[in-house]
């Protein structure tokens, strides 16, 4: 029988993970591979960091929607997020803001942490192992 804290896990890590999709998508649609990768070096980075972001967010957002590796996906995508927040830092705090703040790139880190401690929740392909033990 499932409790809340596993229906909430699971509208937290599908919604989590749509998100990822949607934005690893719009990197190859809309801003479109070479635009990404341009995009990366003009920050000094190296292009192939672009290939890895985008494969990090598609493949991650879908194992996140299906609850594969939960914990460990939501760990991996940390850096991707704190990347992201790096790269808004200097268009300030709201992500309103012209080029985007860091507010939400850093709230979404945040959430991965969440995630990685609740575990997959309800209707996961694979449940997490075992749950952290509580206080």
């Amino acid at each position: 029988m499932s409790s809340n804290t596993d229906y909430a896990a699971l509208i937290l890590r599908v919604s989590s993970g749509a998100l990822f999709v949607a934005h690893g998508l719009m990197k190859v649609f809309v801003f479109t591979i070479p635009g990404t990768v341009g995009y990366f070096e003009s920050l000094g980075l190296p292009g192939v960091l672009a290939y890895l972001t985008i494969a990090a967010e598609v493949a991650g957002g879908l194992a996140l929607i299906l609850g594969v590796a939960t914990r460990a996906v939501a760990l991996a995508l940390i850096p991707v997020l704190l990347g992201a927040t790096w790269v808004h830092s200097g268009n300030g705090w709201v992500f309103s803001s012209e080029g985007g703040g860091w507010e939400f790139p850093l709230f979404w880190a945040v959430i991965q942490g969440v995630i990685a401690l609740l575990g997959s929740g309800a209707y996961a392909v694979k449940p997490s192992a075992h749950k952290l033990a509580t206080a």
